[in-house]
């Protein structure tokens, strides 16, 4: 996933916490708000250390950008994206990472069927 994909700033993550609206299940929060003047969505990730040591985290990191990539094309384009994993996330596999993703971003009414 390309950087421009990617939110890296605390200012862009806190105006996504602050404006924004959420939605959760028992692995993910979700805050999306709408940005009418980009032309693509971007995404921000949050996976504290409560999930586990670095190697746990970045996996899940790469697990999460992975769905994302693939559910590109089915996703809302000028949105942020702030995904903020729980603890049961460290012993998911892909597909229930995906499953898990695909029910929170739908109950958010961001991703097309």
């Amino acid at each position: 996933m390309r950087k421009s994909y990617r939110i890296k700033e605390n200012k862009d993550f806190q105006h996504v916490f602050k404006k924004g609206t959420s939605v959760a299940n028992r692995q993910f929060v979700v805050y999306a708000i709408e940005k009418p003047d980009q032309p693509h969505f971007r995404i921000g990730l949050s996976v504290g250390k409560k999930i586990g040591n670095a190697v746990v985290r970045n996996r899940v990191k790469r697990l999460i950008r992975q769905v994302f990539f693939e559910l590109s094309s089915s996703l809302e384009q000028n949105r942020d994206y702030v995904i903020i994993a729980r603890y049961p996330t460290a012993e998911m596999t892909y597909e229930e990472v995906s499953k898990s993703l695909q029910h929170v971003l739908r109950r958010s009414k961001v991703l097309k069927k």
